[in-house]
């Protein structure tokens, strides 16, 4: 499903590369965290992935098409990723099926609604079509995001740190509600933290980063 082979990365003004030799392979459905401190490169390996950023050397795969090799780089709208960001970004003036339906220009109407329906059934959100996000909690935020990033059938979901704006006593239960509607939908995943407990609750595999290098990588088990 994903290949990472050889990847480096260096930000315009930095000293040393950010990314070292990174190597990475993910099979379908499997749900993996990139596990570090602050600064370790994890959220920049996201959006290496993403496209949102260009490494200077290596190869990225998804689904056996090269979207980044050192002669190309393919848009990151035609990567086939779905991104749910650390603040959800969430467009505030859309209510939520407006937001859910953002994503799928694609499709007539109908199959918009649909779909929407569909991803609102998912999170278990469905009475919440016509409310605005300042008007949902947290956790509630968060599922709409996942929905929207779904909604269009990505390859791969990104997410990073996805409980770092979730209160302490709700973390456990949403990390239980994301694994279920993660699996639902057999979508390979990939989010970021620097939680140890975050990894436990949710991943297959665990790959560590420290200072942009991978020290450890493998099953949940061994590595935690």
């Amino acid at each position: 499903m994903l290949k990472i082979n050889n990847l480096y990365f260096k930000y315009k003004n930095s000293k040393e590369d950010n990314i070292k030799d990174f190597n990475l392979e993910i099979e379908k459905g499997e749900i993996v965290s990139i596990l570090g401190e602050s600064g370790s490169g994890k959220s920049t390996m996201l959006r290496i992935i993403a496209g949102l950023e260009d490494a200077y050397k290596g190869k990225i795969t998804i689904s056996e098409s090269v979207v980044y090799d050192e002669n190309i780089s393919i848009e990151p709208e035609k990567r086939g990723i779905g991104m749910v960001f650390q603040d959800y970004a969430l467009f505030p003036h859309m209510n939520v099926s407006k937001n859910i339906m953002f994503g799928l220009k694609k499709m007539d109407k109908t199959q918009r609604e649909k779909k929407m329906l569909e991803m609102l059934r998912l999170v278990n959100l469905e009475e919440y079509k016509d409310k605005y996000p300042h008007e949902l909690s947290g956790g509630q935020q968060q599922r709409i995001a996942i929905a929207r990033a779904i909604a269009p059938s990505p390859s791969i979901l990104l997410l990073d740190e996805p409980f770092s704006n979730l209160d302490a006593n709700l973390q456990s239960k949403i990390r239980t509600e994301l694994k279920e509607i993660i699996q639902k939908a057999n979508i390979t995943s990939i989010f970021v933290t620097h939680d140890k407990e975050d990894a436990k609750a949710l991943a297959d595999k665990v790959v560590v980063l420290e200072k942009g290098e991978i020290i450890k990588v493998g099953d949940i088990e061994d590595i935690i």
